[in-house]
């Protein structure tokens, strides 16, 4: 199944070409707030595995999860590894948040461990992180009120390094009933020595029971998928049947093991052109001029002169390190003269070699026939060869013509938003057998601001600027043709957001009525859809009467603590600090 590119098709219905400003309103919103029994414990990162992908994936982790099974139903899980369970009926009578689960207090031993997670899966089921490597499959029955009993683990197992629930489904699969999980991990990675020494792990697992069997019997794995990438996805969740997975991200991920077995790149159909991956880091750079090649080959920490293995004869070359595979090894690309090649150990760790080309003036399109772990570097000598051999196609004049209209385009003019990004972000449909992707989008200048629930029994929502607006997306995976339905618009939320510099998290209501974003500290702003006007208002500017005014609104917190978590429903606005949880009314019906 090869992969083809896709664009969003905006609804224009959806769309407001006359929208001109929010408008503020003074409106009080009522807040209320429950104080804490226990504090809930921000995890800091260690200094050592403090990377920029361990501050998106774990920093700005949500420590609030709302139930999108049950109105205005929230939970978080306290520094004492409880899993608290809030739901509001009544605003001016907040009880204390009820204790549904407790996890293991051995948790707080571990010093890598990551924050506590928790993924809602269905009515009646959850998926749980202890943030030390442990996951717990619970049956929960019917969440939402005071009277359900506490959650049930039918599943648990360790494994291995720490990371969080990024989503989870439940469905029936040929009569059994089966649990998806999506993990994510930051790991340190062998492979990765130019960047951060890391790379981001999605892992996909799927857990069921025996066909026929009841709920009450015992769940174990069936399936493990690891998808690889090197930065954390914007967006990632599992088809509701289970059978596929969307990913947005700004780098692109792969497959890389089923079941723990490593998988074959795949091979490009006759026709087809082949899928680009992500280039490993160079193992050597060499570069040549028309008498010699210089090599130079990284070589691993702490090597030293006497554990190099260096072989060299006309038509081949072999450079190792002592107890290792080789690090190059091959044909070389033409012959050269053994007794007037040299080998230097530099201080930067890397082995320089220099061969003579026994036939002067023959450019070498490679180093070692088939190798293409090297990189080359044009010399000065190739580079003034081909400028010259382009002169005639360049001009030392800044505008050559100036008989055109249009003046020549002046680079000191550009800004840094002018600029194409290296990586362009993608949003990526997988399909769950054959592990291909069938649909990717470029995003392009399409920012990820936010992902919202709209509908449970649905994936969940993201929400991308296009322009100045900010546009809801509802992946609807059986749909393969229009596979991503533009479902609401937040007008100038894009333009909006990007001025808040000390915006922590985003969201919006289930039901599309307002936007709100929420600052590391005490404030929240309210943007909601346009509504009828009051009174009569007239635009002096336009000249004409306006029948619709969008509000904005402002929230303040009695509180000094940093915002850990921050959902939102229908009707409230729900924000969890260490020491309380405030409850918003935002809407009155």
């Amino acid at each position: 199944m090869a992969s083809s590119n896709y664009t969003l098709k905006v609804n224009r219905d959806l769309l407001d070409p006359n929208f001109e400003s929010y408008r503020l309103s003074l409106d009080p919103i009522p807040t209320y707030d429950v104080e804490l029994d226990a504090a809930v414990e921000e995890v800091t990162l260690k200094d050592c595995p403090y990377t920029l992908e361990h501050v998106r994936a774990f920093a700005m982790y949500n420590y609030l999860h709302l139930d999108p099974w049950y109105d205005d139903s929230v939970l978080f899980v306290d520094c004492k590894g409880r899993v608290l369970s809030l739901t509001v009926t009544l605003d001016t009578v907040l009880g204390k948040p009820r204790e549904v689960f407790r996890l293991a207090t051995e948790v707080e031993r571990r010093e890598d461990r990551v924050c506590p997670s928790l993924s809602l899966t269905s009515a009646t089921w959850a998926a749980l992180s202890d943030g030390a490597g442990r996951l717990y499959l619970l049956r929960t029955s019917k969440r939402g009120d005071s009277t359900h009993g506490k959650w049930e683990p039918l599943f648990t197992e360790d494994l291995g390094e720490p990371f969080i629930v990024l989503h989870s489904v439940a469905h029936v699969q040929a009569g059994a009933h089966t649990l998806e999980v999506l993990l994510l991990r930051v790991v340190k990675d062998p492979q990765e020595t130019a960047g951060s020494g890391y790379s981001v792990t999605l892992e996909w697992i799927t857990v069921a029971n025996a066909p026929g069997q009841g709920l009450e019997k015992n769940y174990e794995v069936k399936k493990r998928r690891l998808l690889r990438g090197k930065s954390v996805p914007h967006y990632a969740a599992v088809t509701p049947q289970g059978d596929g997975l969307m990913v947005a991200s700004e780098k692109p991920f792969a497959f890389t093991h089923l079941d723990g077995q490593p998988l074959k790149q795949p091979q490009p159909a006759a026709g087809e052109p082949p899928v680009e991956l992500d280039k490993p880091d160079p193992v050597y750079f060499w570069q040549q001029t028309s008498d010699d090649v210089t090599a130079n080959v990284r070589l691993p920490e702490g090597v030293t002169k006497d554990a190099i293995q260096f072989r060299l004869t006309a038509d081949t070359i072999s450079v190792g390190v002592r107890g290792s595979a080789s690090l190059l090894e091959g044909q070389l690309y033409a012959s050269v003269d053994p007794e007037a090649c040299t080998w230097i150990l530099r201080e930067n760790k890397s082995l320089e070699v220099s061969l003579q080309k026994r036939t002067e003036g023959p450019v070498w399109p490679e180093l070692v026939m088939g190798d293409r772990r090297g990189e080359h570097v044009m010399s000065d000598e190739q580079a003034a060869l081909v400028r010259e051999r382009l002169t005639h196609l360049t001009s030392e004049d800044t505008h050559a013509n100036p008989d055109l209209d249009k003046p020549a385009c002046n680079s000191q003019e550009l800004e840094d938003c002018d600029g194409y990004p290296e990586d362009t972000s993608s949003l990526v449909h997988f399909d769950g057998e054959s592990l291909k992707t069938t649909q990717v989008v470029n995003l392009g200048s399409h920012q990820y601001l936010f992902t919202v629930s709209a509908d449970p029994t649905l994936m969940p929502c993201l929400c991308l600027r296009h322009d100045v607006d900010a546009l809801l997306w509802q992946p609807r995976p059986d749909r393969p043709a229009d596979m991503w339905e533009h479902v609401a618009t937040f007008n100038a939320l894009g333009y909006v957001q990007a001025s808040k510099r000390d915006k922590k998290f985003s969201t919006c209501a289930p039901n599309f009525s307002y936007a709100s974003l929420c600052e590391c500290l005490r404030r929240a702003f309210i943007y909601r859809q346009p509504s009828p006007a009051d009174g009569v208002l007239f635009n002096r500017k336009l000249g004409r009467q306006v029948g619709q005014v969008a509000k904005q609104q402002v929230a303040g917190l009695a509180s000094d603590k940093v915002v850990l978590g921050f959902r939102a429903t229908d009707e409230r606005l729900f924000a969890l600090t260490s020491a309380n949880l405030f409850v918003l009314k935002v809407n009155h019906e």
